[in-house]
């Protein structure tokens, strides 16, 4: 795997290889993607950040949502798995980068894209 600043990463496994074990490493290549994708108007269609933002702007572009229901959405429309810390990490970085409002709401976090007036 190449992270996109020059480092790449091999990956081996060996033993008693469970499936718990492979997700752990499914996570860590979606936490090192997550540190690599640095524009997502640009999108790596592969990647779980741009796959999520794609998400925001086709079925979220309007109202509000949460963690949970994008969560949903991205299983449904990409048949994978993702965890939902994945899925919040993704959106706070977003709200810190002014692409989306984020505020609390009585369970969890409400989000909804930032509309920008010309």
């Amino acid at each position: 795997m190449d992270d996109g600043e020059g480092g790449k990463y091999a990956l081996s496994v060996e033993g008693n290889v469970t499936r718990e074990k492979i997700l752990k490493v499914f996570e860590l290549m979606q936490l090192l993607d997550m540190e690599q994708v640095a524009d997502y108007t640009k999108p790596d269609p592969t990647s779980v950040g741009s796959k999520i933002w794609s998400l925001v702007e086709n079925k979220f572009n309007f109202g509000e949502f949460t963690s949970s229901s994008l969560l949903e959405a991205y299983e449904d429309q990409y048949n994978e798995p993702v965890k939902l810390s994945v899925i919040s990490t993704y959106l706070s970085r977003f709200a810190d980068r002014d692409k989306l409002v984020r505020n609390k709401g009585r369970k969890e976090w409400l989000y909804r894209k930032m509309i920008i007036k010309h």
